[in-house]
């Protein structure tokens, strides 16, 4: 029996979410798993895995700018970045000093490589995406990722390889020159779309239609806050039946009832997933394993995605996936 660790980003909940699939996969074939991150992120895999051994790695404090652009908030987060994964990188070679571990599986934890262990990077971020006056730095900002995940043995893209498949288009696809360079120096696979509802129990519950709008919120402060009331304010008093995700999985899951609207902390995936196949509209982020969720439902034709305000890998999702739906 192998010893594998799985750790994902602590930015939103997608990162955790796409690796409940993996850890599923790697206890079904009889190995260990460890749980590794911080934040609402382990809490995430967590409560998906009580039972299995879990260990805290360098906590990562990030925040959105509350405008319509993020470049220079994430510059400032750089130094902030660096630091962190230099952190994760000293944590991860602590906990190998301690015990044997064969595999480490990290999803954009940018430290979680080291000598005398088999690595993997998990990302659909082939091709970085920068706001219309910064385009022009995208290959430099591709390069720059590419010296990160190469220090992995392999990369995995949560995607089909064929395009005319893909569910993140040319995010995952760059150019074919580009992804032969990087393979030279890591091995990458295209490993499929990496969803926690993609289980045949899932699609066949039977729909609950309790609400007809069910809004799933996520995704870095403040920005979500932001959605949170700009969609109260939209739906408040309306004839509509809604309920609403909050995403915070740190808080008592108390719902509240405001007029026609619910609101929720968060949910298990059991007591959301007949809500979601019930609902007549979904909305939320754009964000990649939001639309690898709905996809494995079969709900993508009813979700409203909407991109967070100055993140260009968000609004060419909503554009990809609605020039892919609508054929």
């Amino acid at each position: 029996m192998s010893k594998y660790l799985v750790a994902p980003l602590n930015w939103g909940l997608g990162h955790a979410s796409r690796c409940v699939p993996l850890v599923q996969r790697f206890l079904d074939e009889g190995h260990e798993v460890i749980l590794g991150g911080d934040g609402e992120s382990l809490t995430l895999l967590r409560r998906q895995f009580p039972k299995l051994r879990y260990t805290c790695l360098a906590p990562l404090r990030l925040r959105y700018s509350s405008s319509r652009r993020q470049v220079w908030a994430m510059l400032k987060a750089m130094p902030g970045l660096i630091a962190w994964a230099v952190k994760d990188h000293a944590m991860l070679r602590a906990l190998l000093r301690e015990e044997k571990i064969d595999l480490v599986v990290s999803d954009n934890r940018f430290g979680l490589y080291a000598d005398g262990v088999e690595t993997v990077y998990i990302t659909h971020q082939l091709h970085i995406f920068l706001p219309s006056p910064w385009r022009w730095l995208e290959p430099l900002a591709a390069r720059l990722h590419a010296r990160i995940y190469t220090h992995f043995n392999k990369v995995w893209v949560p995607d089909y390889e064929d395009l005319r498949q893909s569910l993140a288009g040319e995010l995952s696809h760059p150019p074919k020159s580009f992804v032969h360079r990087t393979s030279s120096l890591c091995t990458l696979s295209y490993v499929g779309p990496l969803s926690r509802f993609d289980k045949p129990e899932y699609r066949t519950m039977v729909p609950v239609t309790t609400y007809e709008t069910v809004v799933v919120l996520s995704g870095l402060e403040p920005q979500r806050t932001m959605l949170e009331k700009e969609l109260l304010a939209r739906y408040r008093g309306g004839g509509q039946r809604v309920l609403m995700v909050q995403g915070l999985l740190n808080r008592p899951n108390t719902r509240i009832k405001r007029g026609n609207i619910t609101v929720v902390p968060s949910m298990t995936d059991r007591e959301l997933v007949p809500l979601l196949l019930g609902a007549q509209r979904i909305i939320a982020r754009a964000g990649y394993s939001t639309i690898m969720d709905m996809e494995a439902l079969g709900l993508i034709q009813k979700a409203e995605l909407i991109p967070t305000p100055g993140q260009p890998e968000q609004e060419y999702l909503a554009f990809w996936t609605e020039k892919r739906t609508s054929k």
